[in-house]
């Protein structure tokens, strides 16, 4: 079982949507996965039609009194579920302070046999979640705009995994929200992919098909597979995978 995590400090980088569409393509490619929706708000939970709310919150699932088995929900597609998101997990941090480092690596490992690929939307923050989702991760996926604030932000993550001494967590990013017709775009992804360690070259463009997941409540690939982002994220997740393998 691999464990990936769509992540970064700042929001308003195409998180969400970037965690539908992978844990999507990666079902419709045969894996069995599962998408754990960490972020309170539960947008992903929303995208799937299902409600934001896990019985006993999050205060049960760390300290082990639920079983993780049954808070999972089944989505409208095959090989994918969801456990999803609830209010509480905005207290999660605390929760987990009390508890070790691999907390939530432990808490995952009895579904090595049920899935391949578990996808961890995390909220925009970096605090005592962080360290327990980089330390249960395989890979950590970082959505940047094109822009010269993002770019820092990822200096920043870069400095925190350094700092934490998080080691054997590989960091891929990739642009999100692209529009080309903007020279700085243009400029900025040229010059990051050629220095850009560990950058993966997939983008995601701006486009009023990823607006409309709020409408249509499910990922670009279902309700518009032939558009530019559906296409983009089907690359995305060839890449990922690739590198996954």
């Amino acid at each position: 079982m691999k464990v990936i995590s769509i992540y970064n400090m700042k929001g308003g980088v195409g998180k969400t949507a970037t965690a539908v569409n992978l844990s999507y393509q990666a079902a419709q490619s045969g894996l069995r996965t599962l998408i754990w929706d960490l972020d309170p708000q539960g947008a992903t939970s929303f995208y799937f039609r299902v409600k934001p709310k896990v019985k006993g919150g999050g205060k049960k699932i760390v300290k082990g009194k639920s079983d993780l088995d049954d808070l999972i929900k089944g989505t409208d597609y095959t090989n994918l579920d969801l456990l999803p998101a609830d209010f509480s997990y905005r207290d999660l941090d605390l929760r987990f302070a009390d508890e070790k480092d691999s907390r939530l690596k432990k808490l995952i490992t009895p579904l090595k046999k049920e899935y391949d690929l578990i996808v961890f939307d995390c909220p925009p923050s970096i605090s005592e979640l962080s360290q327990q989702i980089f330390r249960a991760s395989d890979m950590l996926i970082v959505p940047m705009l094109p822009t010269t604030l993002s770019i820092r932000t990822l200096d920043q993550i870069r400095l925190f995994l350094k700092e934490e001494k998080i080691k054997g967590l590989k960091l891929r990013t990739f642009f999100s929200m692209v529009d080309r017709r903007k020279k700085m775009h243009k400029d900025i992804i040229e010059e990051f992919a050629a220095k850009g360690k560990g950058h993966i070259e997939a983008n995601i463009p701006y486009a009023s098909a990823v607006e409309k997941m709020g409408i249509e409540r499910a990922p670009v690939g279902d309700f518009a597979p032939r558009t530019a982002p559906a296409l983009s994220y089907r690359e995305l997740w060839r890449e990922i995978n690739k590198e996954l393998d």
